[in-house]
């Protein structure tokens, strides 16, 4: 059985030194995989949906390069000439046309838009969907045109995440919610194993039929907003998110049991669930890891939601054991978009700066994600410091990046 399942759980990898080689290196990427005619039939309308976090230029690494929109619309447009760039910004913006036409022009969606012949989604309706067979999630809003478009390609970018650990392509697919609407599940869903459920949730519902990671440079560090750009050199692609994160997971050095989302999936015995279960072509799987690579401050090699369970003793300790978002006065514009955020109505502006209530915070990091001034970092306690070591190099890194 494993055999047969194999072409699907597989992950294809290319070399792409800079963005000026995208559309070559996509190209040659697709064919590997057996030409886009596999994937989209002719005339089939084709929804791209990148990651597009909030209106930052892409040499901040926040969204997905305006290059691989061009590349993939070129390359789409050989089989139907019927695609949209469709995408909901992050939970602390709203859904409006306003949004949509400040993120597009910024992140340099426009620009790829008239390049590649394809059009930008301005509808900002959304539909209610049933999901009988969600686990946590029996009903999602999704926006239109990914309701309404044949398939969808999912274009994700490899970062850190603060929640997650690592934003890839599963999570990439969040933004098919409506931007107000996302709050709500951080709200109900508190902590990174009960998300990771919501997000797979959400694949079974509306899985892409393609997906592609720009990896060309990606995010370390306090990602996915706050992080540092860190030279990759690669592009990568698979008809499966869970394998393609199985890789990321591991070219960040994040094993499968502390990575949330693939923690998750392993307990819902979906598969694969490990790196062997996942055939790679392109690069050995010994070459993945990239050396030296930043996670997140809120990173640990103890899974906190075990340790939270740990009992009443770990109960005590609960509290001091995490990673809680601070604000930098200097930094701070009160612009609001970190109380649009806020699931849980835990900020508020006070003398023209954010003040967040610690009682009140859940530790989802929304607010460190959207913060555009990076004015919110994520500070580690004392105790979550002795148990984790200052630093969170993988010890066994071994491909330096490209």
């Amino acid at each position: 059985m494993e055999n047969e399942v194999n072409t699907e759980k597989t992950v294809y990898i290319i070399e792409c030194k800079d963005y000026s080689q995208v559309e070559i290196k996509l190209a040659e990427l697709i064919e590997m995989m057996g030409g886009m005619e596999r994937f989209i039939k002719p005339g089939q309308r084709v929804a791209l949906k990148p990651n597009l976090l909030s209106a930052a230029d892409s040499g901040k690494t926040v969204t997905t390069h305006p290059s691989i929109i061009t590349a993939t619309g070129n390359i789409l447009r050989k089989v139907t000439d019927n695609i949209v760039i469709a995408e909901s910004p992050g939970s602390g913006y709203n859904y409006d046309k306003k949004t949509l036409e400040k993120t597009y022009r910024i992140c340099g969606m426009e620009d790829a838009a008239k390049s590649a012949g394809i059009e930008l989604n301005y509808d900002t309706s959304f539909e209610t969907v049933s999901h009988p067979s969600g686990r946590l999630v029996k009903r999602f809003e999704i926006i239109t045109p990914i309701r309404q478009c044949d398939c969808y390609i999912n274009l994700c970018k490899l970062k850190t995440h603060g929640l997650m650990y690592m934003s890839g392509a599963v999570k990439n697919i969040f933004g098919v919610i409506p931007g107000r609407s996302k709050p709500g599940y951080h709200s109900t869903m508190t902590s990174n194993d009960l998300f990771a459920g919501v997000l797979l949730d959400l694949a079974t519902l509306v899985p892409p039929k393609l997906t592609i990671v720009d990896a060309v440079i990606g995010m370390e560090g306090d990602g996915p907003f706050s992080g540092e750009p860190r030279q990759v050199g690669l592009l990568l692609a698979s008809e499966d998110m869970l394998s393609l994160d199985i890789v990321l997971s591991e070219m960040m050095g994040i094993p499968v049991d502390n990575n949330p989302l693939l923690a998750e999936a392993k307990k819902r015995n979906m598969f694969p669930s490990c790196l062997d279960d996942v055939h790679v072509v392109g690069m050995d799987k010994k070459e993945l890891r990239i050396k030296g690579f930043k996670l997140p401050a809120s990173y640990s090699s103890q899974r906190k939601n075990e340790i939270s369970r740990g009992g009443f003793l770990m109960g005590l300790v609960k509290r001091s054991y995490t990673v809680e978002p601070k604000i930098i006065k200097s930094k701070c514009t009160a612009c609001g978009a970190c109380v649009k955020a806020c699931p849980r109505d835990a900020i508020d502006i006070v003398d023209k700066c954010s003040v967040i209530d610690k009682k009140a915070c859940i530790r989802c990091y929304c607010c460190h994600e959207m913060c555009q001034y990076n004015a919110i970092k994520l500070h580690q306690s004392l105790l979550y410091k002795i148990v984790n070591g200052r630093n969170h190099h993988p010890g066994n890194s071994r491909r330096k990046s490209a």
